[in-house]
C-alpha cells in the first residue's frame, strides 16, 4: 500500500533520486542536493506552523510504500505562488487588427508577460516513479491533495493552478524556447530551466521581451507547441480536468506548456469528498476510496476498499495503520 506523507529530511536521497528521474522541463524538482535540502526544510516547517491565511508556506510530500519503505513518488501544494520569487506567465490572447478604408481586417494572437498568478496555490511537483504507474496509484497522488484543500481551506488561496510540462524531447529541446533562445537568451532550455528551478529568476526579467510577442512571427515549431502539454503529462493534465480545472490561456514561459486553473470551491473532489467517521473491520464491497486523516503537520492518505454508509467509513486495519487512525476518529474521503 502506497500511503501519502510529509517529507522528512530522511527523504532526502529519495527525493535526489525522483528529481534524476522526473528528466527535462521538470522544473520544481531540480537535481541539486542543496537546493532540494532546503526545499525539505521548508516544508517541515511549513507543516508546523500555524496559519490562518496563505503565505509563503509550501507543502511537499511523498508516497511511501508500506511493504518496502521505498519513496515512490512526490507530491506538493505551494500555498501561495510569487510571494517570494516571482511567478511568471505568458498570457496569449487576440487582438484585431483592421482598417475600413482599406477593407483589411486582421486577427492576431499575441503573448503578454506577466505575474497575473501572484498569490494563487499552485499544486506542484506530481512525479510518480514507473515501478508503481499502475492501478490506482497516480490518482491518489494527486486527489490527495484535494482532500488537504478541502480539510484545511484556511491554509490556501480561493484560486488553485497548475503548471503542465510542455513539449521538449528527451534531450530537452523545446521549440518554443529554440526561438526565445535564438533572438533573446542565448542559453539552453535546460539550463533555463534549471535556473528557475534553483530560485535564480533574475535572467527573465532582465532579458525577457517585456513587450508582447506576435505569435504569427514565432517559427512555425514554435507555434505549433503552445499550450499543448509533454506526452509524459498528459493522463495528469486529464485528471485536473476532470476535476474542473481549465486553461485560461496562461502558458509557462519556457516550454509554452499550459498552466489550468479552478476555484477551490469548484473543484469536484473538494465539493463531493465526506467526513466519515472511522469503524475498523473488513470492507465487504468493491468501492476503492482515497482517504486521508484530518491532522495536517501529520497528514496521511491511502486509497483502497472502503465500505461508507451512513457518515461511517468501515476501513481496513492496514488502511487505519496506514492513516494513524483509531476507531472513532474522523477521516475525509473521495470516492472513485
Amino acid at each position: 500500500m502506497l500511503v501519502i506523507r510529509p517529507i522528512t529530511a530522511a527523504d532526502l536521497p529519495a527525493l535526489l533520486q525522483c528529481a534524476e528521474e522526473s528528466g527535462h522541463g521538470f522544473t520544481s524538482l531540480p537535481v541539486n542536493e542543496e537546493i532540494l535540502a532546503n526545499r525539505i526544510k521548508h516544508s517541515e516547517q511549513s507543516f508546523a506552523s500555524e496559519v490562518t491565511h496563505p503565505g509563503p508556506e509550501g507543502y511537499l510530500m511523498v508516497a511511501e510504500d508500506t511493504e518496502t519503505g521505498e519513496v515512490a513518488g512526490t507530491t506538493a501544494i505551494e500555498a501561495a505562488v510569487g510571494l517570494d520569487n516571482p511567478f511568471y506567465t505568458y498570457h496569449l490572447s487576440t487582438v484585431v487588427h483592421s482598417s475600413r478604408r482599406l477593407n483589411v481586417h486582421n486577427v492576431v494572437k499575441v503573448l503578454t508577460f506577466g505575474n497575473d498568478y501572484t498569490g494563487v496555490s499552485e499544486l506542484c511537483t506530481l512525479f510518480l516513479r514507473p515501478d508503481w504507474r499502475q492501478g490506482l496509484n497516480g490518482r491518489l497522488l494527486s486527489k490527495c491533495r484535494f482532500l488537504m484543500l478541502a480539510q484545511h481551506p484556511e491554509r490556501f488561496d480561493k484560486t488553485v493552478i497548475a503548471e503542465m510540462r510542455g513539449v521538449s524531447d528527451e534531450e530537452g529541446h523545446s521549440p518554443f524556447w529554440e526561438w526565445l533562445k535564438e533572438h533573446f537568451f542565448s542559453i539552453d532550455f535546460t539550463l533555463a530551466d534549471y535556473l528557475t528551478g534553483i530560485g535564480k529568476k533574475g535572467f527573465i526579467a532582465d532579458l525577457m521581451p517585456k513587450l508582447p510577442i506576435y505569435v504569427n512571427l514565432l517559427s512555425p515549431e514554435a507555434q505549433a507547441v503552445i499550450g499543448e502539454v509533454h506526452e509524459k503529462t498528459r493522463p495528469a493534465l486529464r485528471l485536473l480536468e476532470q476535476e474542473g480545472f481549465t486553461c485560461r490561456g496562461y502558458v509557462d514561459i519556457f516550454d509554452a506548456g499550459p498552466t489550468v486553473e479552478c476555484d477551490i470551491r469548484n473543484i469536484e473532489s473538494v465539493r463531493h469528498s465526506k467526513v466519515c467517521q472511522v469503524e475498523i473491520g473488513q470492507p465487504s464491497g468493491d468501492t476503492d476510496c482515497i482517504v486521508s486523516n484530518t491532522s495536517f503537520s501529520n497528514f496521511r492518505a491511502a486509497v483502497d476498499k472502503v465500505d461508507v454508509m451512513d457518515g461511517v467509513a468501515v476501513i481496513s486495519a492496514e488502511m487505519a495503520a496506514a492513516l494513524q487512525v483509531q476507531q472513532g476518529d474522523q477521516v475525509r474521503l473521495i470516492v472513485q
